[in-house]
């Protein structure tokens, strides 16, 4: 690979030339973290065509782990010496990976690079694993503690379940809007043999599940622990005519935002969770791919609970602000509608393995665009979006192309 001029290293196109992803499973009922990785890759390399000998560089991520579990996984599948970047971002760490491997053949220093995500989690809310230090998470959770009055409620439940009583009070948004959203992405996951939850819920049946926060949550609005794994093969332009592989689907733009200062300066909970920095980074890919949100048919979006997936249809752009409720009850967040939203069934359904999520919703937009999503398939799908979000925090989304 000779070096690139600056010109042509910013044209530089990034193919998805192969994705894989092991069906998601709770806690206890999984293999250990490296055989879920390994697998996922070796999905990967075969859908793709691609040896492991042929890839330059790899970028893993997961969240709960031990340094060089990457390593662990990868070693599994080969050991031909290339670099190997274990990646953290909390729940963003999947497409975080993705943004290094995409930004590497984007820049000229690699032909084909895989990204990876696993997780092994434990049963339960999420919690902290270094208590004998500051947690990264303390800014937030104090002033989440200034704002609402839910002390008690686990740290995630608090801060998204505060989101949304932000956007109930600003909008009288009930609570029924984020229990149809719940029973939408059961239809939608019925449908998909790899995720966690298959069986059909109602909305009834969501505002009458166990309550977490009453008249702001039930256990069936947040997204269950999960253990699982995917991986996407990126290859540049050259590499994949070199070696015939396909170039059916692109990326056609990708920004990764974190916090500003109006994250706490707002003292608005969804600001809290990430709205601007969800916004800010949509924006980026839409100027940069030269769309709007109109242009979009299915998005893979960051619903690790319902409340996070109704402020971040208004973040995207997908409806205005306040709008939610009637895109809801429109049904234009599903099939039939304007977008496509989560037709793999979301966190929700699906499942959130932390490191994986990212990588998971590319493995399902890709199949959009190739057509081969099966049960999933949204129509004539030319335009897919992937949101990631990671409290503390960072925001990757991605667009794809079909060429």
């Amino acid at each position: 690979m000779t070096p690139l001029a600056k010109e042509e290293i910013m044209s530089r196109a990034v193919h998805v030339a192969g994705v894989g992803m092991i069906p998601f499973s709770k806690p206890g009922a999984s293999e250990p973290y490296h055989v879920m990785g390994a697998e996922a890759a070796r999905l990967a390399l075969a859908d793709a065509g691609v040896d492991f000998s042929q890839v330059q560089q790899a970028y893993v991520g997961y969240v709960y782990g031990d340094s060089t579990c990457g390593q662990r996984a990868l070693y599994q599948v080969g050991m031909s010496g290339i670099p190997m970047v274990n990646v953290n971002n909390n729940c963003s760490t999947g497409s975080s990976a993705l943004f290094l491997a995409r930004q590497a053949i984007e820049a000229g220093v690699a032909d084909c690079v895989i990204a990876l995500g696993f997780e092994q989690m434990k049963p339960g809310a999420l919690g902290t694993v270094f208590t004998d230090r500051p947690g990264p998470m303390e800014l937030f959770d104090n002033l989440a503690d200034d704002l609402i009055d839910a002390r008690g409620i686990p740290a995630a439940l608090r801060l998204f379940g505060g989101a949304g009583l932000s956007h109930m009070k600003k909008h009288g948004t009930p609570l029924s809007s984020f229990a149809k959203i719940r029973a939408k992405a059961s239809r939608h996951a019925a449908k998909n043999p790899l995720a966690i939850f298959r069986k059909e819920v109602t909305a009834d049946d969501v505002l009458n599940d166990t309550p977490i926060w009453p008249g702001v949550m039930t256990r069936l609005m947040a997204c269950p622990p999960t253990c699982g794994g995917a991986a996407a093969i990126l290859v540049s332009d050259e590499f994949a005519r070199r070696n015939g592989l396909r170039t059916d689907v692109r990326i056609a733009a990708q920004a990764m935002t974190t916090d500003t200062p109006s994250t706490f300066e707002a003292r608005d909970m969804m600001q809290l969770v990430g709205y601007d920095m969800s916004k800010a980074a949509a924006d980026q890919v839409y100027a940069k791919a030269g769309v709007s949100p109109q242009d979009i048919n299915v998005v893979e979006m960051h619903d690790c609970f319902a409340h996070n997936e109704l402020i971040t249809y208004e973040a995207l752009g997908l409806c205005p602000e306040g709008g939610a409720e009637k895109f809801i009850d429109d049904g234009d967040n599903t099939f039939g509608g304007r977008v496509v939203t989560n037709p793999s069934g979301g966190l929700l359904s699906k499942g959130h393995p932390l490191g994986a999520t990212g990588l998971a919703q590319c493995y399902e937009l890709t199949r959009q665009l190739r057509g081969t999503a099966a049960s999933t398939q949204v129509d004539g799908a030319r335009l897919a979006l992937q949101h990631n979000l990671g409290l503390g925090g960072a925001c990757v989304v991605t667009l794809y192309e079909k060429a």
